[in-house]
């Protein structure tokens, strides 16, 4: 077995199984990801470890343990259409895209965004779409979106954003209260919305998310 392989195995076998990630789609969807392939060279002995990663420009990939657990809540169906929001280097919109039926993956670094293009083309990923636009607005015209994806903390979600779910759609991202990070889903119903936090997460922000300052006289 090569180390990548050692690598990928210790990562599900004592990262994502031990903390409740044991859906069998999602272990599939992470395992057919090389997660090394989305990261500097320097970074990819540690690629697996269960941290964010940096990966350049200031932005980082979600740690494993997160990922995983944000993705059992966020229940992708064959047929969804999921926005990624800060897909960084792509590798986020990659997992996702085994998940669903296609990914439309937002990014306004234009660096980042034109290395998640060519990671994901490596990578024989078809149906991901990357989209560099400010992340904060999202993509309304290719939704309404079965599920948002929102990779790093923040400290508010836009309205514009929620509006872009379809009816029963989902919305999951770790948002900051009081400097506390959670995990935290929202779903569009009929009658409006439900938010609720799932269990605590400490991963790096998101910029373009800082909640408004009000004046003060």
């Amino acid at each position: 077995m090569s180390e990548t392989a050692t690598a990928l195995s210790h990562m599900i076998d004592c990262q994502l199984r031990p903390n409740e990630v044991n859906d069998e789609r999602i272990i599939g969807a992470i395992s057919a990801v090389p997660r090394d392939m989305f990261v500097p060279k320097a970074k990819r002995p540690v690629a697996y470890v269960d941290e964010d990663i940096e990966v350049g420009e200031g932005r980082f990939l979600l740690e494993p343990r997160v990922f995983g657990r944000m993705l059992i809540a966020a229940d992708i169906q064959p047929a969804d259409i999921v926005l990624d929001i800060g897909c960084a280097t792509g590798y986020s919109s990659a997992v996702l895209a085994q998940l669903a039926e296609a990914v439309v993956a937002v990014e306004e670094n234009e660096t980042l965004a034109a290395t998640a293009e060519k990671k994901l083309a490596e990578q024989d990923v078809m149906n991901v779409a990357v989209v560099t636009c400010t992340m904060c607005d999202g993509v309304a015209k290719q939704g309404p979106y079965d599920v948002i994806f929102i990779e790093g903390a923040v400290e508010e979600i836009p309205a514009r954003l929620v509006k872009q779910l379809k009816e029963g759609g989902r919305l999951v991202c770790v948002k900051l209260e009081d400097g506390v990070g959670r995990a935290h889903i929202i779903r569009k119903t009929p009658e409006g919305v439900e938010a609720r936090n799932l269990f605590d997460a400490s991963v790096m922000t998101l910029p373009g998310f800082e909640k408004t300052q009000a004046f003060v006289f």
